[in-house]
């Protein structure tokens, strides 16, 4: 069963990424936790999971669209941050046509993608 405690679930193939934003979240105390595909994250994904997720879009074998599309069938409202190195505009469209609540390119600045994570559909998830 997964925890009820919100959380920023990482996903992102590249190992640099994932620890800078696992330290950067935990020195503002905010629970994270990092998967290193999209399927590794499915295979925990559980509906009562709550918090942000923070997702790349290419990554090797299931992209990060494919895991939205997936999570989108199995009904998660886990709210989605797509941040990538090699995003284009008709991605960004479909990203968030399918419900993403927002698409930024590598590098961003740290205290962008921090006000993303609070101002989420569903903040109340990652103020507790």
């Amino acid at each position: 069963m997964a925890s009820l405690e919100p959380k920023v679930y990482i996903v992102d193939d590249d190992e640099a990424v994932r620890e800078s934003l696992a330290l950067l979240l935990d020195s503002m105390d905010q629970n994270c936790q990092s998967f290193n595909s999209a399927g590794d994250f499915l295979h925990a994904y559980s509906g009562d999971m709550t918090g942000c997720l923070v997702l790349d879009i290419r990554m090797p074998g299931m992209n990060g669209l494919e895991l939205q599309k997936q999570l989108n069938v199995q009904g998660s409202i886990l709210p989605i941050i797509f941040v990538t190195g090699h995003g284009d505009v008709p991605m960004a469209v479909e990203a968030m046509q399918h419900g993403a609540v927002d698409f930024i390119q590598k590098p961003y600045r740290e205290q962008d993608l921090f006000c993303l994570l609070y101002t989420s559909p569903s903040p109340r998830d990652l103020s507790t």
